[in-house]
């Protein structure tokens, strides 16, 4: 493939970012193409930069470089989950109110209630919990709380969706729905993923392309390639916690997982 298809089919392009928070370089010369309809995972230690990519490529935080995001039909269409939605839980706001109030936008157009309330109840159809439209938002677990979020984030109608520790506050089995659910609407919507994600499991079953991250990009490329144990020691250090469940490599990386506090390095959330 020559460099004009290269670019034809990159759903983004990043050239030479360099991002400075408070005086700290936080990524430096990260150069990355991500395939259109791709699921890309970043990966990397806390401290790496992976969420500040994600806010850069949203253009929430100044940065020198080139960040070039795909259009469709002229129309820059991404939509993104963090990995913590704060809100006071006391709010008596139901569901259904939170998603057709996620639709207003300025200008103010002309939508009815109605065809809010159709298209929410449709994006809860697509992430499976119509049954959650009367609850109150406060009341939702973490997973029941994402999923409602992942609706919100479809309400957009995304061709990017970005998507940041998205079991981070889930349960395993709510990790399992979570993953089936992107894979499904990837696959349906024809959708390009990029995800932050600690958990290799989740990365080796829904990833086809992996950028290893820490500052500036270590590896890439297709994720048999990229997760072998000399590019993740190079990426997270020989003693760094990487959070495997069941992972076919388990015994070959001998990391040791993060001792004692129970919320092992997916889980921190700080990036």
């Amino acid at each position: 493939m020559d460099a004009r298809d290269q670019t034809r089919s990159a759903a983004i392009e990043i050239d030479d970012l360099h991002v400075e928070l408070g005086g700290i370089e936080i990524l430096s010369g990260v150069n990355a193409r991500i395939g259109r309809g791709e699921i890309t995972a970043l990966i990397g230690p806390n401290g790496a930069g992976k969420t500040t990519l994600l806010l850069a490529m949203l253009g929430m935080i100044p940065y020198r470089g080139r960040i070039v995001i795909a259009r469709d039909n002229g129309l820059l269409r991404v939509s993104y989950l963090p990995q913590r939605f704060e809100f006071d839980r006391g709010l008596p706001v139901r569901v259904m109110d939170f998603l057709c109030l996620s639709q207003q936008r300025l200008p103010l157009f002309v939508v009815s209630r109605k065809q809010k309330r159709a298209k929410a109840l449709a994006a809860l159809g697509e992430v499976e919990a119509e049954h959650l439209r009367s609850r109150r938002l406060g009341a939702l677990s973490g997973g029941e709380l994402q999923r409602v979020m992942l609706a919100s984030a479809l309400l957009e109608d995304p061709t990017v969706l970005l998507l940041d520790e998205p079991a981070s506050a889930v349960d395993r089995t709510g990790e399992e729905l979570f993953m089936g659910l992107v894979r499904r609407l990837h696959q349906e919507r024809r959708l390009t993923v990029v995800m932050v994600s600690h958990d290799l499991s989740m990365v080796t079953r829904l990833a086809s392309q992996v950028i290893c991250l820490n500052r500036r990009v270590l590896s890439a490329g297709k994720t048999a390639e990229v997760l072998n144990k000399s590019s993740l020691s190079s990426c997270f250090g020989e003693d760094k916690g990487l959070l495997l469940h069941d992972h076919p490599w388990d015994a070959e990386l001998s990391c040791a997982r993060e001792p004692e506090d129970g919320a092992g390095p997916g889980r921190s959330g700080e990036d």
